[in-house]
């Protein structure tokens, strides 16, 4: 997948015309801001001059925002970050296109247990204020996970995740009016 693409489809999913909104008139936006120099840092190695101009200017957003994520992490097409806020994501995480996230969101690692190990997180999920997942755990498509809502279970495509300890509810197009569009994947 061409590395400018992935870039347009972040893009997209803070403005629907993309051909009509420039990548540079987007980097007025605080998430996209992010997002763009998070992709620029994943695509080029330490080693280029390109690659530590974009590292220091993820460090200096990272600090900014408060947002935590490694370039090495696993993040498809289409992420976008709603808010200003603390975000913490272990670079071992898996997460699938067209994901939100909002502030105050841990996805994290279990360092002993049955469920040792990092979330792998399916495309078009919803993640709340808050929300903590933690754990060898996998979350399926199409999935809301509520506002402060502890997750360390398994999550079925097409459900809504409530509570601590996690209730799963499954609905039919859960993330209708939460994640409003979505590039052709």
């Amino acid at each position: 997948m061409k590395k400018q693409s992935i870039i347009k489809a972040d893009l997209y999913r803070y403005k629907d015309e993309v051909s009509s909104f420039s990548i540079f008139k987007g980097l007025i936006v605080p998430g996209f801001r992010y997002v763009y120099f998070l992709r620029k840092s994943s695509f080029y190695s330490n080693k280029t001059i390109a690659g530590l101009f974009y590292r220091f200017m993820l460090l200096v957003h990272s600090y900014f925002y408060g947002f935590q994520i490694n370039p090495s992490t696993k993040i498809g097409r289409g992420l976008y970050i709603g808010h200003r806020g603390t975000i913490i994501i272990n670079s071992k995480v898996i997460i699938g296109e067209c994901c939100n996230l909002s502030p105050g969101v841990t996805i994290g690692q279990t360092n002993r247990g049955a469920k040792k190990g990092t979330p792998v997180i399916g495309s078009k999920v919803w993640i709340g204020t808050n929300a903590v997942l933690v754990g060898s755990i996998s979350i399926g498509d199409n999935v809301l996970i509520a506002p402060n809502a502890y997750v360390n279970i398994d999550i079925p495509a097409n459900s809504i995740v409530i509570g601590n300890p996690a209730k799963i509810i499954s609905k039919e197009d859960p993330t209708a009016g939460y994640i409003l569009s979505c590039p052709e994947v």
